[in-house]
């Protein structure tokens, strides 16, 4: 008797798919366009200095491998939450917020759900078309109802007016998920006065918004790319957002994340974080330390977090760089006006426009990897090949 002989196999994940082709493709010219790390001019996904150093210092300092709890690291939370919610966040003077340590972004987003769907019951959650397919996914397992609110349109370009009109639909109390900033998969960010617009549909419709954070200094800077969250913290009375600390500190194996919940009151937030103590019980116990150590480490030291923002600043310029280069590169091809908008999105991810059928003749007549989508990774370019991925581009365009 086999006990398995009616498991079925169920597809692969289609992005860590594309990575697995891309590592069995023979062309020493490949190109990974696909999977969502940053990678410096070698190709490579670095350590951070910043990190290096904090981690030498945990190895010498560090005293007990004990769990860290519920939580997570308390002096984690904090000091995240002030790198979030600013230092002198009114919410975070009056305890009417705090983090709980989750395995990075993606344990938070599935703890934010996992609460929706026992706290919130009946409760759905509208998501921008298009938005990072783990999201659809991670509701649909926590059995929250999933729905959409469009985001860019058909000609590629972000579409707000569309946006605001579907959100005003919406039926009150429910969940709104924002990307805070370096929208993914497109890259297309709103302005400040598009989210002053949101949030006034926001408090009409009394939506509860779940930002996602997971790009913090990858945007415009660490400052500039909270502006959104801390205007709706400071603006509405509850709010969940989810965050990460897997790019902009480069700790993507460590699973680095936390769920930040802005509450009414002192009170209301402990009855909030005792519901989430009990649901991460039931999904991973107690979160790793080693990551979220080494967060507090860098943040506390005022000499480590000067050089990790110059780190960080480096990060966000080769990208921004690259985006623009591209589309240098494309200009003698006739194609520069077609793919300007690479030159505004922002962030590692770019919707380039391609169409499922180019990106399938990238791969196989060039070895360059996008998700199928047309999504690409700037941050996975190569600056000396650029002639040559214009020249791929160019070709599937024809």
């Amino acid at each position: 008797m086999s006990h398995f002989a009616h498991v079925p196999r169920v597809p692969g994940d289609p992005i860590l798919g594309l990575l697995d082709a891309f590592r069995a493709d023979p062309n020493p010219a490949k190109l990974d366009l696909g999977v969502g790390v940053y990678k410096d001019a070698q190709g490579l996904t670095p350590i951070l200095r910043t990190v290096k150093r904090a981690e030498q210092y945990l190895v010498e300092h560090e005293t007990t491998k004990s769990y860290v709890g519920g939580h997570g690291d308390a002096l984690f939370a904090a000091r995240l939450c002030e790198l979030v919610l600013g230092s002198d966040s009114r919410l975070l003077s009056s305890q009417r917020a705090d983090a709980s340590q989750t395995p990075g972004g993606t344990g938070a987003l599935r703890l934010a759900a996992d609460f929706i769907a026992r706290c919130l019951p009946g409760r759905g959650v509208w998501l921008s078309d298009p938005t990072w397919p783990i999201h659809e996914s991670l509701f649909a397992a926590a059995g929250v109802q999933v729905a959409y609110y469009p985001y860019v349109g058909a000609d590629n370009h972000l579409d707000v007016e569309a946006m605001l009109a579907a959100l005003q639909h919406i039926p009150h109390g429910d969940v709104v998920l924002l990307h805070a900033c370096c929208h993914n998969p497109t890259g297309f960010d709103l302005a400040w006065n598009d989210w002053l617009r949101v949030l006034e549909v926001v408090k009409r419709r009394e939506l509860l918004p779940l930002i996602d954070f997971a790009y913090q200094g990858f945007g415009d800077g660490l400052e500039e790319d909270a502006r959104a969250v801390r205007l709706f913290a400071e603006n509405l009375p509850e709010l969940l957002i989810t965050s990460s600390c897997s790019k902009n500190f480069g700790l993507y194996r460590d699973r680095v994340g936390a769920l930040i919940v802005c509450a009414g009151s002192a009170a209301k937030l402990a009855d909030v974080r005792s519901q989430l103590a009990f649901l991460a019980r039931n999904l991973w116990s107690t979160p790793p330390a080693h990551g979220a150590e080494v967060v507090a480490t860098i943040l506390g030291d005022p000499e480590l977090k000067a050089l990790w923002l110059e780190e960080l600043d480096a990060m966000r310029a080769r990208i921004a760089g690259l985006r623009l280069d591209l589309v240098d590169a494309l200009r003698p091809h006739g194609l520069a006006e077609r793919f300007a908008h690479l030159a505004i999105q922002r962030g590692m991810f770019s919707y380039t426009g391609l169409s499922p059928e180019q990106v399938r003749r990238l791969r196989d007549e060039h070895s360059v990897y996008l998700v199928g989508s047309g999504r690409a990774n700037m941050a996975g370019i190569d600056a000396q090949r650029l002639d040559e991925l214009a020249r791929a581009i160019a070709s599937v365009c024809a």
